[in-house]
């Protein structure tokens, strides 16, 4: 079977390359395409995947729109000459608007019913969606899909990749991470993606609200902080020069930096729930509510919200000091993983059943 994957985030990069390996060693031909991505294609280069890059990332509606055009354009010679019998993607417009025009059958995976504007645009083109069993299924039939094309597994998707994750020391020490000091590290918003634009004040929402308060509390910790485009690391580096930050300003293995943290900030969904899985005590600074698997992991003692700075400042002293509290996460964590179904193994099932085994 030929089978097209779509992946448009760092994210999904590691999803689907997980699902890709499992697809080609039972014999199928995959074809996997991204677009220009400042993270993307450097995650590409840092995990060595080759995928075929067709168009590129819009910032503002007008730029997106634009870009969304011009990729279906490109990507439909493409994607004909390859003659592909099933289409994957992560909800992406594009992959669902091609497959369906060419007459190939489009499966969507998303745990982001927030993403309103995608949901609409993919949904009623998809055969199918799979998604994690804690977003319940009327969520998605106001985008127009019906409830028995709806699959749900009783996972999350960071267990796709984090079910085999070994932490590498010296890789996280190639970065210019002093593992032997209490690592803070902060996740910035994805704040040009469709669900946050307009919606947040600042280039580093995040940072700007609890690095200045985190400096001046935490004397000895050292901060590390991950931006998602060029020009919040210029920002970030002119407005916070201080030899405690670190700004990561080349692509990276989130797990990894993850990992050997004491606390880790998230901006967003995808690296806050890599930090639960692996036990690192994590704070959400999402700027928006609506998460669905935030709000499962906040409710299984893996993450934790917080109003005030003050707030910020009581739980961060007992993540960097209290041993039992962050012992009893990492064995919530275990646990939690253990329970967990795999997403890849669902997919993977559904399509050899759709196709037959190879």
């Amino acid at each position: 079977m030929k089978v097209w994957i779509d992946f448009l985030t760092p994210k999904y990069l590691l999803f689907f390359t997980k699902l890709a390996e499992r697809l080609r060693s039972s014999g199928h031909e995959v074809l996997l395409t991204t677009r220009a991505h400042r993270e993307v294609l450097g995650l590409m280069k840092l995990k060595d995947v080759e995928a075929l890059v067709v168009g590129r990332y819009g910032l503002t509606l007008r730029e997106k729109l634009v870009a969304s055009i011009e990729r279906m354009r490109e990507l439909i010679p493409k994607i004909s000459d390859f003659g592909p019998d099933v289409a994957i993607s992560h909800s992406s417009p594009e992959a669902a608007r091609v497959a369906f025009g060419l007459g190939i059958p489009h499966y969507s995976v998303s745990d982001t019913p927030h993403n309103v504007p995608v949901m609409k645009l993919t949904l009623p083109l998809s055969a199918l969606l799979f998604c994690p069993w804690v977003i319940p299924k009327d969520v998605w039939l106001e985008f127009g899909i019906s409830s028995d094309r709806i699959i749900q597994y009783r996972g999350i998707d960071q267990i796709a990749w984090i079910k085999d994750f070994k932490p590498d020391a010296d890789y996280v020490k190639s970065l210019g991470i002093p593992i032997n000091r209490d690592i803070i590290t902060i996740r910035e918003s994805e704040v040009f993606a469709s669900y946050l634009l307009g919606s947040v004040d600042s280039l580093a929402p995040v940072t700007d609200s609890l690095l200045p308060y985190l400096i001046k509390k935490f004397d000895d910790a050292f901060f590390v902080i991950l931006p998602r485009y060029e020009h919040q690391i210029e920002y970030i580096r002119s407005k916070y020069g201080d030899d405690r930050i670190l700004v990561l300003d080349r692509a990276f293995d989130g797990a990894n930096v993850i990992y050997f943290s004491k606390v880790f900030i998230g901006g967003g969904g995808t690296m806050t729930g890599e930090a639960a899985l692996l036990g690192v005590p994590t704070i959400s600074a999402y700027p928006k509510g609506g998460l669905y698997i935030i709000d499962y992991l906040v409710k299984m003692g893996l993450v934790f919200h917080v109003g005030s700075v003050q707030e910020v400042f009581g739980l961060i002293e007992k993540m960097l000091e209290d041993d039992e509290f962050r012992k009893d996460i990492k064995n919530r964590a275990d646990s939690l993983m253990r329970s967990m179904e795999n997403p890849i193994d669902v997919i993977f099932n559904h399509i050899c059943q759709r196709g037959g085994a190879v």
